[in-house]
């Protein structure tokens, strides 16, 4: 029963991150229906969603009307404001901004929702205050909309230190881009950039306030035998949290806002329904949020396991060894930036949030009213 254990627990810890990546290279690659449009310029309506930004809206403001696109609607959500944010954004009136406020506060995607219903565009792009979006960034977009079967694009994120300088290039970040241009080329994103996406308006039809817009465009997409994918020259940029504590409770809010997804959404695991995109879903999304159960019980049966010497006493060295290159990173901050033991300190955090996240999921707690992260 033990040894059964451990090779469950060995293929849990290993799926979401090495097997599904195999498994998706094996899925066929979806056939483009991009057609010619010369001039193709549809109407974007640019929902920026704030609560209490008095601080960083005029910057954000600015950075909108800046953008080079010639058919564009700017449109921000406030989400009950208590403080001069409303005030603020209606002084812009005159260079055609246009004030969504929420009646009261239920939420980022609540406050989307009023901006959606006053929206006039063909695309709706989503951003928050805290993104800085490129002058050409819109006109890269909507090229990807001349495919009749992409229904959302999403940016890829890119972090501005504390110096100034662009983070974000790790081992981490690219693996996951590579695994996102992977998904898109199948049956889709799972989970598009919350800081930087667009749509077509008939998907955003379909909004659940009480489900992350990231997640729920995707899935509308894919109910609409549409995807979302990957735009990997349409960047956002954002500072990275200059608190770590904020940082991890960022993740925490992520995940269990993710968690909510599916609960609300249980219907996105029929692969009758689906296809593909509910085999993403169970890989991307839910076998990876039980990562840290799994390594929980590889480390577990591994001792006893161990006595059988082999492969089972190497795989309980190899674990000692890997926690133990945590263990210097967690005492000796100056240690992080070694390569060696950068990867498995960060891999740990994750999963200690993923943990966490689920712990406090399951004893009932639920996350749509939300305050953005200082940067």
């Amino acid at each position: 029963m033990i040894e059964v254990l451990f090779w469950v627990a060995l293929l849990g810890s290993v799926y979401s991150y090495f097997l599904y990546p195999f498994a998706l290279s094996l899925i066929p690659t979806r056939v483009s229906q991009m057609r010619q449009a010369d001039g193709y310029q549809p109407r974007i309506s640019l929902i920026v969603t704030a609560h209490n930004e008095e601080g960083r809206i005029v910057k954000k403001l600015e950075n909108c009307l800046a953008i080079d696109y010639p058919n564009l609607e700017i449109i921000i959500a406030s989400d009950a404001s208590t403080d001069r944010t409303d005030d603020i954004v209606k002084g812009y009136s005159q260079k055609g901004v246009t004030l969504a406020r929420a009646d009261e506060r239920k939420g980022k995607e609540y406050a989307q929702l009023q901006a959606i219903k006053a929206a006039k565009g063909d695309i709706l792009v989503f951003s928050d205050v805290a993104t800085d979006i490129p002058t050409d960034a819109l006109q890269k977009m909507v090229f990807y909309f001349r495919d009749d079967s992409v229904g959302a694009v999403s940016s890829e994120d890119r972090f501005i230190t504390r110096d100034g300088g662009i983070a974000g290039e790790g081992a981490y970040v690219k693996y996951e881009m590579w695994l996102r241009s992977l998904e898109s080329k199948r049956a889709g994103l799972v989970g598009l950039s919350g800081s930087f996406f667009a749509a077509r308006k008939e998907v955003c039809q379909q909004w659940d306030i009480a489900a992350p817009s990231d997640f729920n465009t995707a899935l509308n997409c894919a109910s609409q035998k549409l995807v979302a994918v990957s735009a990997p020259d349409v960047l956002g940029y954002y500072q990275d949290v200059a608190d770590s504590k904020k940082e991890y409770e960022r993740k925490l809010r992520t995940i269990i806002r993710g968690l909510t997804a599916i609960e609300r959404h249980p219907e996105v695991m029929n692969p009758v329904r689906y296809g593909w995109f509910s085999f993403q879903v169970l890989s991307h999304k839910l076998m990876r949020w039980a990562v840290p159960w799994f390594l929980l019980l590889l480390i577990v049966t591994s001792v006893p396991m161990a006595d059988e010497g082999g492969l089972y006493s190497l795989a309980l060295f190899g674990q000692l060894i890997f926690y133990l290159c945590v263990f210097l990173a967690y005492a000796r901050p100056s240690l992080r930036d070694n390569k060696f033991l950068k990867i498995p300190f960060f891999f740990i955090q994750v999963n200690l949030a993923i943990a966490h996240a689920t712990i406090r999921f399951l004893s009932g707690t639920r996350m749509t009213v939300w305050t953005p992260s200082k940067r």
